[in-house]
């Protein structure tokens, strides 16, 4: 059996199948039709064999390329996006430090990324989910320590409706933190949180909590993973509370968390090595603790960060501070009908000096309302 090919005209299949970008041909495309135009492919006759496995060499390649070329469908892989500046800035910034002929290249060790987690990758109001979560173990251990239901600040925990932030000092929210989150291992704790987070709610969406992240932020995750980013979450929230869920709900494992701590203890029980979890403050990774925790914990300066807050300012101060290229990007709560709108006088969440900043330096702002299409995952 013969099988004919003439004058095949590559490049205009593929680019039916595949569009140019910015007016430009894929490279890929062009060498593709070096090898195949106007070759005549005769299958099952000697002569014809070889052009034919030549052209399927092609074939291949080009099939690996456009998988496996992530910059290339940039557009794509942020569908949640707008086709506004801040998306731009963020494909430009990749493109720049992913092409190993651009004179702004990163190696792919260098290219770290870090994000805050409350506001920036999941919402934060009315309060924040570690917040609520605090109350709900206050309130689970009342039973073991009645004398709460009567004693500042664990009754106004206890007396407070779900959905309102508790006015409590710093102090008196650490006290309970660290009450309600020691005395028990690691691990012991660990399942707690798995345990209420699979099916706690917010109370005033009702979803899952882990259901009221951003989609356009996990897609970003994502495309800066398949660019050969490390992505890392730099959180004022507990690590050893973003741990146990981090992976799962956003592809970041665990040993690439960074949050506020308290104290552990090595003990033997039964002959087993544990880590107790003590009532003592460690690490608080806010503010001017976030380029301190980065440095503690990844030893490397981010080249992009990505926050929401004036708690993110030393973050963004200490990675724009680098040379080469690098990306700050705020995350600005502007829609009140699908989210939250608020900023400078909001007590979660405050952007101000952040916000200032990033105008007189020119980082890049979000926009919810304007530059998102959808603001969370759609049901499953």
């Amino acid at each position: 059996m013969e099988f004919e090919i003439h004058n095949l005209k590559f490049e205009t299949i593929c680019f039916r199948l595949f569009p140019k970008r910015n007016g430009k041909p894929l490279a890929i495309v062009s060498r593709a039709k070096q090898f195949i135009d106007n070759t005549r492919v005769c299958y099952g006759t000697p002569g014809g064999r070889p052009a034919f496995f030549t052209i399927m060499k092609v074939l291949i390649q080009l099939l690996l390329w456009l998988l496996f070329s992530p910059v290339l469908f940039a557009a794509d892989s942020l569908p949640s996006w707008n086709d506004t500046a801040a998306k731009k800035a963020i494909v430009a910034f990749v493109e720049r430090v992913t092409k190993p002929d651009s004179a702004d290249f990163v190696p792919a060790p260098e290219r770290i990324a870090a994000f805050d987690n409350d506001g920036t990758l999941w919402a934060e109001q009315p309060i924040y989910i570690q917040f609520a979560f605090t109350r709900d173990r206050v309130k689970a251990l009342v039973p073991q320590h009645p004398e709460w239901k009567t004693k500042p600040p664990f009754s106004k925990f206890i007396s407070t409706p779900k959905e309102e932030m508790v006015a409590v000092t710093e102090h008196e929210l650490m006290e309970m933190i660290m009450v309600s989150h020691a005395g028990m291992t690691t691990e012991e704790f660990g399942k707690i949180v798995s345990d209420w987070i699979a099916t706690a709610k917010h109370p005033q969406t009702g979803k899952l909590y882990t259901e009221m992240t951003y989609q356009p932020m996990l897609e970003l995750l994502a495309y800066l993973r398949a660019n050969s980013f490390k992505t890392f979450i730099v959180c004022g929230g507990g690590i050893e509370f973003m741990r146990p869920w981090s992976e799962k709900v956003y592809g970041i494992p665990p040993e690439q968390v960074i949050g506020s701590s308290g104290k552990l203890q090595f003990e033997m029980r039964d002959g087993k090595p544990i880590l107790m979890k003590l009532p003592e403050i460690n690490f608080v990774d806010d503010k001017e603790g976030k380029p301190v925790g980065i440095q503690q914990h990844i030893g490397r300066r981010p080249i992009a960060a990505f926050g929401n807050s004036d708690g993110d300012l030393q973050m963004f101060q200490w990675t724009t501070a680098g040379s080469g290229p690098r990306l700050a990007l705020i995350v600005h709560h502007t829609d009140a009908q699908r989210e939250w709108a608020y900023d400078r006088q909001s007590h979660i969440g405050k952007l101000d000096k952040a916000w200032d900043e990033a105008i007189a330096k020119g980082w890049t702002v979000v926009s919810m309302k304007d530059d998102w299409k959808t603001i969370y995952p759609s049901s499953r």
